[in-house]
Formats: structure tokens, sequence, C-alpha cells
């Protein structure tokens, strides 16, 4: 580049020391050595005030503006890793750049959470795909082959019948929890917020899967004792369905010793508690647990049944509840999956209980 820091001092510094001299020249009885050591002096100074100023405040500002766009060009976002002396706000340049490195930041964020969509959707499509062939193909396959004459044989037509609607049954519960998560992510589903007593609706839950516990030599109950009502305020449908899920899941994978439903009563919240035996999950699967279909392991996930959305269900109704879904987990020990609620004062709870109690006398 001809025009650079150098060659625009040289031309200045020039300019400086040539006026400054003529102008010494015409001032009476100066001698001629006056006259050089003012240009030498004049020139020097002048060179080297330029040159700084043009090297480090103008010319090299520019040249990073340049690079940073030529670099953002081709999408290279490397140079936003370094952003030394770009926070200096009083170089006009200095804030020009600082404005390139702040758009090139925000360009990348978007572009790598296009990237993460894109790749998040077609594991999707992919998921669902197969989620959705397995039970058609096992139904169609069926009835193609009662079709084929199978159906004059009574015992082959009458189990093959039940299979079929096992796999559509099955299509069917698949079908109703993708509507369900469509709704919460869509806002279709509307939270109706109120108090309301979580230690029934965990009584509720627990005994529903009594039998098929003990079918599998399991113990679900509570960790202890809840003899007081515990009023917290939500969706009362909602929270029932996430325990539904998370004690379904914990009995699902745990093969021997028991499931407990507890809580941690606070002063503003109640954790609520789902603690297993079972098989336990791999610390490098923790954070996928709550994915769509995602399973730790494939193969014994299918001989043990569900749709792979019950967790992914979970997470979005806590999140819709301003609360989230943790987990903690050792593989062969066990999983404890717990959220937190607000709960009611302790004053409000007495007396929604004594009313609770007049309404029972009187009926």
């Amino acid at each position: 580049m001809f025009f650079n820091s150098r060659v625009v001092a040289l031309f200045l510094a020039s300019m400086v020391a040539v006026v400054t001299t003529a102008f010494l020249w015409l001032t009476p009885n100066v001698s001629t050595l006056a006259l050089g050591v003012t240009f030498v002096l004049a020139f020097s100074s002048s060179y080297l005030l330029v040159w700084v100023t043009f090297e480090f405040l103008v010319f090299k500002e520019i040249g990073e503006i340049y690079n940073a766009l030529n670099k953002l060009r081709k999408k290279d976002f490397t140079f936003m890793d370094n952003d030394d002396g770009v926070r200096d706000s009083r170089n006009p340049l200095k804030k020009i750049n600082r404005e390139i490195y702040t758009y090139a930041k925000n360009r990348q964020k978007e572009i790598e959470d296009l990237r993460h969509m894109e790749a998040f959707r077609r594991e999707f499509l992919a998921d669902v795909s197969h989620e959705l062939k397995t039970p058609v193909f096992a139904a169609q396959g069926y009835v193609h082959t009662l079709l084929d004459g199978a159906i004059n044989d009574k015992k082959v037509r009458g189990k093959f019948l039940k299979r079929a609607a096992k796999s559509l049954d099955r299509l069917d519960i698949l079908i109703h929890d993708l509507l369900t998560l469509s709704q919460i992510e869509t806002g279709q589903s509307k939270m109706r917020f109120e108090y309301f007593n979580i230690v029934e609706s965990a009584t509720e839950v627990i005994e529903q899967f009594e039998n098929k516990a003990e079918k599998k030599n399991l113990k679900v109950s509570f960790d202890d004792e809840y003899t007081s009502p515990i009023f917290v305020y939500a969706d009362a449908e909602w929270i029932y369905r996430v325990l539904l899920n998370l004690v379904s899941n914990a009995i699902k994978y745990t093969d021997q010793g028991e499931v407990k439903v507890g809580f941690e009563v606070g002063e503003t919240i109640v954790k609520v508690y789902v603690r297993d035996t079972g098989l336990g999950i791999p610390q490098d699967h923790l954070s996928r647990v709550f994915e769509r279909f995602f399973r730790v392991d494939k193969s014994r996930s299918k001989e043990r049944g569900g749709t792979g959305l019950g967790l992914a269900i979970v997470k979005h109704i806590m999140e819709a509840h301003n609360s989230k879904v943790s987990v903690q987990s050792v593989e062969g020990e066990g999983s404890t999956f717990s959220f937190e609620l607000p709960i009611q004062s302790v004053e409000t709870t007495e007396e929604i209980s004594e009313q609770l109690e007049m309404f029972e006398e009187v009926v």
C-alpha cells in the first residue's frame, strides 16, 4: 500500500519543516545554522508525531477493521477470540472495531443456533420416523398375514389381532405424547395455577402403580409418613402428569429394590423427588436424558416399552412452571429426579385444612 503511515508522516513533516523554516527565514538577522537546526527539529519532531499518530491510532485500527471484515466475508470468526484493545471507547475507530466485534459475535451465535436447530431437526425427524415405523410395520405385517390366509385359523387370527392391536395402541400413545409435547411448547395448553395438596396427588400416583410394582417385586411408597397436607401453587393436572411419568420411568428401569417419593419442605418452596434403586444413568448421558427420544440403552429400552418422550414432557411442564427438573444418578445404584414448586404459607395451609375438615363434617 503506497499511502502508509511512513509516507504520510514524511510528507507532512516535510511540509511543516519547510513552512517553519520559511517563516523563520523572513525574520531578520537569522543565521543559516539556525535555519538548518529549525528545519531538522521541525522535520524530526513532526515526522515522529505524525508517524506515531497515524501508525497506532489510524492505520492500525483501519487495518484491523479491514481484516475483521475480510474474515467475516470468509465466515472465519477466530479473530473474536482475541479482542484486546477493543474496549477503549476514546478512539472512534476503536468504537467502530468494537461494533464489528459485537456484530460478529451475534452473527456467530445465530449461526451456531441455526446449525444446532438444523441438527436437532434432522435427528428429531429421524427419531420420529423410526418410532412411528416400528408399530406401523408391526401392525401392517400382522394384518397382511391374516389377509394372506391366516385369518381362517382361529388361534392364529386371535393372536395376530391382539398383537396388531398392541402395536396400534403403542402408536396411539406415541402420537398422544407428541401432541402433548407440541401443545406445551407452542403454549396451546394453558396452565391453570391453583393451590392443591401435592401429597394427595402423589398418593394417587403411588396407588396407581402398586400392582405394576408388585409384579416386578418392587416397593413403591413414600420415603416418610406425610400426615399433613403440602399445598403448592401449580397446575394440579400437569404436576400429576409429571409425578406419573417420573414414577413410571423409575419402575420401568428398576429391576430390584424400591421406588420412593418424598418431599423437602422449605420456607417458600417444596422440593419433590422420586428416587429409585435401578440401573442408573452414566455421567456422560445425564445432560441428554431430557431430550426427545433419547435412551441410554436403546436395545434394552425397547424391551421395557415407552415412547422416549416422558422425560421431555416433564422438562417442558416444569419450564412452564418457571422451574426445572434435575437428575442425580450413579450407574448401577439408581437415580433421583427432583423439581421445586412454590409452597403455601403455614398459616394459609392451616386455614385451608380447617375449611376442608368443616366441609367434610357438613357432608
